[in-house]
């Protein structure tokens, strides 16, 4: 299959290996022109761009001085092509990738739109991104920001984005192992499974084979009420994703990395639910359902 990164992206992944080795090999994520330095004051932080300034992170409490009781995660899965989502109130739903297409016909306000894999920019800028409405708060991790940046250096300028760091392989840090990381604070791991959870988002957050797992854990730091899944399927990730038709697929590895994902959200509900959160999944397809998330037909339309 062929890869979704450029040659010239393909070329610097092999020289980060190459040149720093396992412990530092995510250098490739900014490497060589993106770089993100503390703020003159305050907790933000400013993205340089060939030397000079691109935007501006913000804290998550950006995220959760927005949110309410409710928080949604929707991803692209087939669910979402007949699902009721005029039921979910506004500033209540995590867009996933290409759940974005919902805006605005679908979900007129999003709470954030949720990017982690810098192949959906190369795949989709043009089509999703490129004139995305800018008072939309964006979470992109560093690979994200720097492909973005390769396309429109100027896209960033004015926009609220928070970092979604990875807590194994930080921005500008070398890699670091699980056991060193199950002793941070707000931070709760499965040593069995490797699977994690972090509370402190501006720490990092544990990537687990989907952006939904991220998306989780940005939504467990506000402490909603109900935590709720619609598209985030899994099990039929083989099949076209609501805004695709049959022959335009893409592959999406989702379905290989399903017990990964599993394990992840399976300790991040059991640390939810000691904070008071209820989990629920609205897609009656969902391999959520083997982890214990119940299924809810409260985006089911009429019929």
């Amino acid at each position: 299959m062929a890869s979704d990164r450029p040659l010239r992206r393909r070329i610097w992944k092999l020289a980060a290996t190459l040149a720093y080795g396992r412990r530092r090999a995510h250098a490739y994520d900014w490497a060589p022109l993106l770089r993100i330095e503390p703020a003159p004051y305050g907790p933000e932080r400013t993205i340089l761009f060939r030397n000079r300034p691109a935007g501006t992170l913000l804290p998550p409490s950006a995220l959760s001085d927005l949110a309410g009781s409710d928080i949604t995660i929707v991803g692209s899965g087939p669910s979402v092509r007949h699902a009721d989502l005029g039921v979910l109130v506004n500033r209540s739903t995590l867009l996933l990738n290409g759940a974005i297409a919902l805006v605005p016909e679908r979900i007129p306000q999003p709470l954030a739109f949720v990017v982690e894999d810098e192949r959906f920019v190369y795949r989709h800028f043009q089509a999703f991104m490129a004139g995305l409405d800018p008072s939309i708060l964006c979470l992109f991790s560093v690979a994200v920001i720097r492909a973005i940046l390769e396309h429109d250096p100027d896209w960033l300028i004015e926009r609220p984005v928070i970092l979604i760091d990875n807590l194994l392989k930080p921005y500008g840090e070398n890699r670091r192992d699980l056991a060193a990381v199950s002793r941070m604070s707000a931070v709760t791991v499965d040593a069995p499974s490797r699977s994690g959870v972090s509370l402190d988002p501006a720490s990092g957050v544990f990537q687990g084979g989907s952006v939904a797992v991220s998306a989780l854990q940005f939504a467990l730091f506000c402490r909603p009420r109900i935590i709720g899944f619609i598209g985030v399927d899994i099990a039929n990730a083989a099949q076209p994703r609501f805004y695709e038709t049959p022959g335009e697929t893409v592959f999406s590895g989702v379905s290989e990395a399903e017990g990964r994902i599993l394990g992840h959200m399976r300790l991040a509900k059991a640390v939810g639910e000691a904070r008071g959160s209820t989990f629920v999944n609205y897609s009656p397809s969902s391999a959520l359902q083997k982890i214990g998330i119940p299924y809810s037909d409260r985006l089911v339309g009429l019929r």
